[in-house]
């Protein structure tokens, strides 16, 4: 039986993500093979009644690929994208008691992915395993990403996490989709995201901005390199690196201005008037984000791997490299220090009373921060805290890849708006059909499945103040 192999790769020279897509065709069955240059990537597998259509389906999807800039290519011939892992040392606490941890859920993965809010937990490793649990500690569900998860970051509704394969998923629905992709040579820190425009940290110190279409804005190259920390609103774009903390304009017009802080930034959160800066010199920095003068410092007695604050900015939290958790009021007096019990908080969040970490050793954490906990735990007195279990029989969501991977419907269920993908200029937009929307507007939508014609319904669309629609709940082709 004849076996047709075409192995294609996306020009790196383009910019685009370093990727590989290998179709076979073997009788009636096609297998079609793809991911990130240098892994092992994901693979599909159909089949069709004839030999023909076998053969047509196969050339369709490169023809799809060679549409997006894939190109023939040799394997082996072009190196894997530069990943650089976190490298972080977690030695014992040295704190004289436990913090009060309500539960504990082991990923089995290193973690630096959080993102809490009112409903749940998220928590992403660096096997690309994504979980969300709620508030009590039950495991709702979970998603298996191609690589490593760098951070979750969350825009309003939307949740994204930033993978070590250069692709920024949705996760906003079940079923993850690509929403981003990232320059082969961006070797990628730590993501941002504001209404839709992606901030991208990277190794060098670099920082680069891209706009809700995935498409280049702009870049600048601050004054240090390794940029751990980025964070934006409407004024500015924060980035720290070994060099302090540089604001830019959200235009990428120019520097607001730069502020050297206590040693290289290692992690970064910010409230609405000031932006807080963790540091390798054992300390949180907080710098007003009119100015970039420091307001208060907060001494830690390791170097600082995460921070956080309550909303109102009157607690500031820090996790330090030896396994402890620190709590201190706004101008900086120490209120508690307490051991993890989990190894040392790589990312952390703070909501209603609970401090919830990701660890070196892959566990999302939940402490109960309230006062009365945290005075018990002092006196030697913490709950016993549950270890969460994940069901054996929960569903594993995995990226859509194309738009074969997409549920179908034949008729556009009620309150659906239905979308209709356009070539526009040699790019394929997204545009809405239903009405009593603006049709000039265009729609984010994941790239991976626009195919020219192509309708789509989707749950609904919120206005975003850049002029264009962001989808809410699920995408079904209609067809």
């Amino acid at each position: 039986m004849a076996r047709e192999t075409t192995y294609l790769e996306l020009s790196q020279d383009g910019g685009g993500a370093h990727k590989f897509y290998e179709v076979t065709v073997e009788g009636t069955a096609v297998s079609v093979h793809y991911g990130r240059i240098g892994a092992d990537g994901q693979q599909q597998n159909s089949s069709f009644p004839t030999v023909e259509k076998a053969r047509a389906a196969a050339a369709k999807k490169v023809g799809e690929k060679v549409r997006k800039g894939y190109a023939p290519a040799v394997r082996g011939q072009r190196t894997a994208r530069a990943v650089s892992r976190r490298e972080v040392t977690s030695a014992p606490s040295t704190a004289r008691a436990a913090a009060p941890v309500l539960w504990r859920f082991r990923t089995g993965a290193s973690a630096f992915g959080i993102h809490v809010d009112e409903d749940r937990c998220w928590v992403g490793n660096q096997a690309g395993d994504v979980y969300t649990l709620s508030h009590g500690g039950e495991v709702l569900a979970r998603y298996s990403l191609p690589d490593g998860v760098k951070c979750l970051v969350a825009d309003e509704f939307w949740i994204y996490a930033g993978c070590d394969d250069g692709t920024v998923y949705d996760l906003s629905s079940k079923v993850p989709f690509g929403a981003y992709d990232i320059a082969a040579d961006v070797d990628i820190f730590w993501l941002d995201i504001r209404e839709g425009v992606l901030n991208v940290s990277d190794r060098d110190g670099g920082l680069t901005v891209i706009d809700h279409e995935d498409e280049f804005q702009w870049s600048r190259k601050s004054s240090g390199a390794h940029g751990w920390m980025v964070r934006a609103d409407e004024d500015a774009v924060y980035h720290g690196h070994s060099a302090g903390v540089t604001a830019y304009a959200p235009d990428g017009s120019g520097q607001l201005w730069h502020t050297p802080t206590n040693g290289q930034v290692l992690f970064g959160w910010q409230e609405e008037h000031a932006v807080y800066a963790g540091t390798a010199r054992h300390s949180v920095q907080r710098l007003g984000k009119t100015t970039g003068a420091v307001e208060a410092t907060y001494r830690c007695d390791g170097s600082v791997y995460s921070c956080a604050t309550s909303p109102d900015g009157r607690h500031v939290f820090a996790g330090d490299s030896s396994s402890s958790v620190y709590c201190f009021d706004a101008d900086g007096r120490r209120l508690w220090k307490l051991g993890t019990g989990s190894g040392s908080a790589l990312s952390m969040q703070y909501l209603d009373e609970r401090l919830y970490l990701v660890t070196t050793d892959g566990s999302l954490v939940c402490v109960d921060a309230s006062e009365a906990a945290i005075a018990a735990a002092q006196r030697g007195s913490v709950p016993t805290a549950m270890d969460i279990k994940s069901a054996a029989a929960l569903p594993v969501f995995t990226p859509a890849a194309s738009a074969a991977a997409v549920a179908t419907v034949t008729v556009a269920p009620a309150g659906g708006v239905v979308v209709e993908c356009v070539q526009q200029g040699g790019r394929m937009r997204v545009q809405v059909i239903s009405g009593g929307f603006e049709p000039s507007w265009n729609v984010q939508f994941p790239r991976g499945i626009r195919e020219a014609g192509a309708r789509y319904v989707v749950d609904g669309l919120h206005p975003a103040s850049g002029g264009f629609y962001r989808v809410r709940g699920e995408i079904r082709r209609l067809v």
